[in-house]
């Protein structure tokens, strides 16, 4: 709990209201407007919520300013560096780092729940062909609800314990059935002797005719890009997880709710949105055109993949996927590729250029994830899922925190009405 630092006193229609002022751990300070409505009759006003906390919470710390993004206090380029993904699963909704015996059977329990109800294979086979892997996310996984009834009392902790591994486990599974779905390939089951990225990577890209060797670099490119993507504090699809979480809801609809709000491309979409760019920008001499652009106002453009709304200095996701992307790069030979190199060349005038430099509009972790993934052979349409099965574990290690919260409340935000006035109604023939 935040202890109550001080008092903020609001002076309004000549009444002063003293507002408890809450001290976190780390970063600002927080004014408890709990009673402000009981007290003062008054609401605030905040659009997007940039400047509310809606909750508390232990799980993920950001501090824009510097940099900064802690999971349980781990800096993420220490875990990107030693640990792995399930690692950092456990971590997050733990709270501490596992012992071997702790990690071993926490690793053992996800990978025997990565198997789907055979029944969930028809569900696929209802939506078309070409259905966006997204479109077939949302709906199978708020129809999970349906098949897996002894994890769906959110009162009973052990249930929440299951549905908690099952969709850590479960998620690349549906992820990889919605590509093979909408490719037209047969759906590939999951391997227990596999890590949990390399499993992905080999139920996205095996088929029955031949053998399909996962490469080890490949899996623990994916394991770093699954680490940097598990939580980031309370962003869109977070809140929403929350929201939906707070009125009761099972822990699938819950999660579903999530997927259906990272669909959105100012969130997860934003490193397809950054690919699609590259791609229209198409060669290193046209980069001039599209940086006057960007530099216009007036023009509209918007360079995608460049800064961040909550990091006012270097993304420090980025970093680490820099790295994973020159190892990636290099480890798959691609070198001439005409994306790659309108990639690098503005990856080079974000470094360097007055105008990017002054406003901050470094490269942040959608541009580098996307040239990764695509260099592994997935397409755009894939990029949203693998955000999606990567930052389940957050959304679960949040829901499981506001479930457990002996002051939750469903959420109930107010509004600043600026519709007609009370009014009578009038008979149609009279109008």
């Amino acid at each position: 709990m935040a202890d109550t630092k001080s008092v903020a006193t609001l002076s309004f229609a000549g009444k002063s209201i003293d507002l408890p002022v809450l001290s976190p751990t780390i970063g600002p300070d927080v004014v408890d407007i709990r009673k402000l409505y009981a007290e003062a009759d008054l609401f605030t006003y905040d659009p997007g919520f940039t400047s509310t906390a809606a909750c508390e919470s232990s799980i993920t710390y950001i501090d824009g300013d510097k940099g900064e993004l802690l999971y349980r206090g781990y800096p993420i380029e220490q875990l990107a560096e030693h640990s792995r993904y399930l690692e950092t699963c456990y971590l997050l909704l733990n709270g501490e780092l596992p012992n071997k015996t702790q990690l071993e059977d926490f690793e053992g329990r996800v990978t025997r729940h990565t198997m789907v109800h055979e029944q969930l294979h028809a569900f696929f086979r209802g939506f078309r062909r070409d259905s966006h892997p997204m479109a077939t996310m949302v709906g199978v996984v708020g129809a999970m609800s349906a098949f897996y009834h002894d994890s769906l009392d959110i009162n009973d902790p052990w249930q929440r314990e299951v549905a908690a591994i099952r969709m850590i486990a479960k998620l690349p599974t549906i992820a990889a059935m919605a590509y093979k779905y909408s490719i037209g390939q047969p759906f590939v089951y999951p391997k227990n002797s596999l890590t949990y990225a390399g499993n992905f990577l080999h139920m996205c890209f095996a088929v029955p005719a031949e053998e399909y060797v996962v490469r080890p670099e490949l899996a623990r490119a994916m394991d770093r890009i699954m680490m940097l993507h598990a939580d980031h504090e309370q962003n869109a699809s977070t809140s929403t997880v929350r929201l939906a979480g707070s009125s009761g809801a099972n822990p699938f609809a819950c999660i579903a709710a999530g997927i259906a709000c990272l669909w959105g491309p100012a969130h997860g979409g934003a490193n397809q949105a950054c690919l699609e760019m590259l791609r229209e920008i198409g060669t290193v001499d046209r980069i001039p055109e599209y940086i006057a652009k960007a530099k216009d106002k007036n023009s509209g453009f918007r360079l995608m993949g460049f800064g961040h709304r909550v990091y006012k200095n270097f993304d420090p996701r980025a970093k680490v996927m820099k790295e994973s992307a020159d190892e990636v790069l290099e480890l798959l030979g691609i070198h001439n590729n005409p994306t790659l190199q309108v990639a690098k060349e503005l990856e080079r005038i974000a470094l360097e250029d007055d105008y990017f430099v002054s406003k901050k509009l470094y490269p942040n972790v959608d541009f580098y994830s996307g040239i990764i993934l695509e260099a592994m052979g997935f397409p755009t349409s894939m990029f949203t899922p693998i955000f999606a099965l990567s930052r389940t574990v957050g959304w679960i290690s949040q829901w499981k925190e506001m479930i457990g919260d002996p002051g939750l409340k469903i959420g109930r935000p107010r509004q600043l009405y600026v519709g007609a006035a009370k009014r009578d109604y009038v008979p149609v023939a009279n109008r």
